[in-house]
């Protein structure tokens, strides 16, 4: 007779292999448990969290399709777990749904990849690192020999390195899937084997291509640089000096491994905001300079204009983006935004001294009927509406 374990209660939790193609019924929950599902990291807060000061609610209404709504129906039709609105320093509006929680933390998705940009410029202030300019194996000799040879920190940051790359969320067989099954599984260095495989496809620094291989790399360089985890250093350079409340988590490639510099970390809905509000003044906290003079500039400037070709990939034409920065997406109208799966969003506006964070569970292909709702379009006439009200 064969031995069975005793018996007794154990959560059911979602596939972590599949995590970018969950159906609906899965995300709502999956993404407030990232930290369950891989492998982490916390970032430490401070443990006395400096409190957001909130101005006078934001109320508003858009039309979207004919249909005009307000910010409950906005939240109900868009599937959204976390909104707040900052505009010079305080809270405007912050609203929860979908079971969220203000102490809940969310999965960033690709968010991330904009903080870690910001600590590469944490580095280079910090003299950790000398330059974007440096090799990538100057920092990681294991990916020497591969496509990666004579790829630089700047290529990464501009999704510039020139290797073929699939970002097809829903096609399994996709490299970022690839890549998503090997931080389940854990396997010792199983993304860097993965990136050795790919092939160029054209001169690094050439051509902008979406490719979070690049800030994996990206990660694995400040690691490796700092000669420790990513996560105390966030937590030493901008977790605890901005106040943030409640502690973060970077997930890892491995029981015990390198931080995920380019997805799925995880946060609460008031510290995304304190993140946007370090950007909005100029990587400044408490009136210490984290991030290199001139540096926000650069990073939210267009190191590559979207073309023809790019305007098909996620959400650049219906978002009207023109360019990608330094890991930060560049709007038509001078914003700067970071782009999350499934609808994760930090939207600033630096000359209205804006920003708007937005978590969501947008369902994915093939969990939807075609043809698929423009969220991002109705996303953008929902920030327009806040702007709107703001000025008014």
């Amino acid at each position: 007779m064969t031995d069975h374990p005793a018996a007794g209660p154990r959560p059911h939790l979602p596939p972590a292999a599949e995590f970018l193609y969950w159906p609906p019924q899965f995300q709502a929950y999956g993404y407030r448990i990232v930290d369950r599902l891989f492998h982490s990291r916390t970032v430490p807060a401070s443990g006395a969290g400096s409190a957001m000061p909130y101005g006078p609610e934001l109320d508003l209404r858009y039309v979207s399709g004919g249909i005009e709504r307000g910010i409950d129906a906005f939240m109900d039709h868009n599937v959204v777990a976390g909104l707040l609105v900052l505009k010079a320093g305080r809270i405007v509006l912050e609203r929860y749904g979908l079971g969220l929680r203000d102490h809940d933390r969310w999965s960033t998705m690709s968010t991330v990849k904009s903080i870690t940009a910001m600590l590469v410029g944490a580095c280079i202030r910090d003299g950790v690192i000398e330059g974007l300019d440096d090799p990538v194996e100057r920092y990681l000799p294991a990916i020497g020999g591969s496509g990666y040879e004579g790829v630089t920190l700047r290529h990464l940051l501009t999704m510039s390195s020139g290797l073929a790359w699939s970002e097809a969320y829903a096609d399994p067989a996709s490299d970022v899937n690839r890549y998503s099954r090997c931080l389940a599984e854990g396997t010792p260095d199983g993304v860097i084997t993965l990136l050795r495989g790919l092939r160029r496809t054209c001169p690094p620094g050439t051509r902008w291509a979406y490719n979070t291989g690049d800030t994996y790399l990206l990660g694995r360089v400040l690691v490796a640089a700092l000669g420790g985890p990513l996560a105390d250093y966030l937590s030493q350079t901008i977790w605890k000096p901005a106040g943030m409340e409640f502690d973060a988590f970077y997930t890892l490639d491995m029981p015990g491994g390198n931080e995920i510099g380019g997805s799925r970390a995880g946060m609460a809905l008031r510290d995304f905001g304190r993140v946007a509000q370090v950007v909005l003044d100029d990587g400044v906290i408490g009136g210490r300079r984290v991030l290199p003079e001139g540096w926000v500039d650069e990073a939210l400037s267009p190191a590559f204009l979207f073309g023809p070709r790019d305007q098909d990939f996620g959400s650049i034409r219906s978002s009207r983006l023109k360019g990608y920065g330094y890991s930060w997406w560049i709007g038509e109208d001078g914003s700067a935004q970071a782009h999350g799966f499934a609808g994760q969003r930090i939207f600033l506006d630096r000359a209205e001294r804006l920003a708007i964070v937005t978590l969501s569970a947008f369902p994915q292909l093939p969990h939807v009927p075609a043809p698929v709702p423009d969220r991002h379009g109705e996303l953008r006439l929902f920030t327009d509406a806040v702007r709107d009200a703001l000025r008014g």
